[in-house]
């Protein structure tokens, strides 16, 4: 039996928190992942990204598109996993738009604040942003028709606790569309524990 590989996971999600503050606030840098509009387009994303303004999308870094999956109904209620910037919201918030109502969680201030500044420039009213982390999600059971995700999971040691989150909060028969990384081979231990592999 391999034992368990240790990281310490409060020292990840601090790097994590620098890397995407550093993206939500120098969008035009080079980072190791491809980030904004143009990569946005590249992935075919739906026709409502051209709504969203430049300060939510500048600094969008998904890794590829879960609008592949489906559209979202009008009326739907929406959690957006890993909200970042909000790209992926306030093309939700179009979606579900007007009964529907879209909650995207992220556990980067600096992201927050320019997912709701871009909510605010786009008058989207349907949508709301909240900090939290996915092992915990701050909701009652069966309260979201839909979760999407675009590039987080990965970023996140504890998979199941994740993924029950997830199922908690869905209504039976919800749906999840999550645009991920995967690995086809197990990651070496000391691959496990380097933090620079995991925040990309």
């Amino acid at each position: 039996m391999a034992a368990e590989v240790e990281i310490d996971v409060e020292v990840l999600k601090s790097e994590i928190k620098k890397t995407y503050a550093s993206v939500s606030r120098e969008p035009e840098k080079d980072f190791i992942f491809p980030t904004g509009r143009p990569w946005a387009e590249d992935l075919g994303y739906p026709e409502e990204l051209a709504n969203v303004p430049e300060g939510a999308v500048e600094s969008f870094a998904g890794v590829a598109n879960p609008w592949t999956m489906g559209r979202l109904a009008p009326g739907e209620r929406v959690l957006d996993l890993g909200s970042g910037a909000g790209t992926d919201s306030l093309i939700a918030a179009q979606m579900v738009a007007p009964a529907g109502r879209v909650t995207g969680i992220d556990m980067t201030p600096a992201m927050l604040s320019k997912a709701r500044a871009a909510a605010a420039e786009m008058g989207a009213t349907n949508v709301e942003f909240v900090e939290s982390e996915a092992e915990q999600l701050p909701f009652a059971d069966g309260c979201f028709d839909v979760v999407v995700s675009n590039g987080v999971i990965d970023l996140i040691p504890d998979k199941d606790a994740v993924f029950a989150e997830l199922f908690r909060v869905l209504v039976p028969g919800g749906r999840l569309q999550i645009a991920d990384v995967t690995i086809q081979n197990p990651v070496s231990e000391e691959g496990r524990r380097n933090i620079d592999l995991w925040t990309g």
